[in-house]
């Protein structure tokens, strides 16, 4: 799920790279009002829950700055990376394992495995509105699902080998 998200969020920001600043932040219908608001939102969730997951008790609601979108890509990216090693450390008795999780209503007890459930479904959630929100733009929404079933694994070989993620 780990390799999945950060080839996903890869595809997603190539697409919208292809867009202009007026595209990323324009106004449109969704949970956040823009593509560029979107995408940071997802970010901000990613640290916020990769920090709780490392241990590190985080506000509820922490003020990151509203990035621009090559600082954006590249934030994203690291945090995809952060993601995959700590997935990567993980084994049966890890997922088990507990985590307080700071919310507005007080703290919350979970499994690691729950959490990375939410984390990912999280992503999935968002990076589709953004996939809904670029269909309204010049650039053509990208391929996000399939690719990581066997039978496509010579389709995403090369992409994920140039991303530093493995043969596929």
């Amino acid at each position: 799920m780990a390799l999945n998200n950060a080839w996903s969020n890869h595809r997603l920001y190539e697409a919208c790279a292809g867009l202009s600043d007026t595209d990323l932040t324009a106004e449109r219908t969704s949970f956040f009002p823009s593509i560029h608001l979107t995408l940071n939102h997802i970010l901000e969730v990613d640290r916020r829950y990769l920090d709780r997951l490392d241990g590190r008790d985080v506000p509820v609601e922490s003020d990151h700055e509203l990035l621009d979108f090559a600082a954006l890509a590249e934030a994203q990216r690291a945090e995809d990376r952060r993601l995959i090693a700590y997935c990567d450390g993980l084994d049966a008795a890890s997922l088990e394992r507990e985590v307080p999780i700071r919310r507005a209503d007080g703290i919350w007890i979970n499994r690691v495995a729950d959490v990375l459930t939410h984390l990912f479904v999280h992503q999935v959630h968002h990076r589709g509105q953004v996939h809904a929100m670029l269909a309204g733009t010049a650039v053509a929404p990208p391929q996000l699902d399939e690719f990581f079933l066997a039978e496509d694994a010579a389709r995403r070989r090369e992409e994920l080998t140039a991303l530093g993620l493995g043969p596929g």
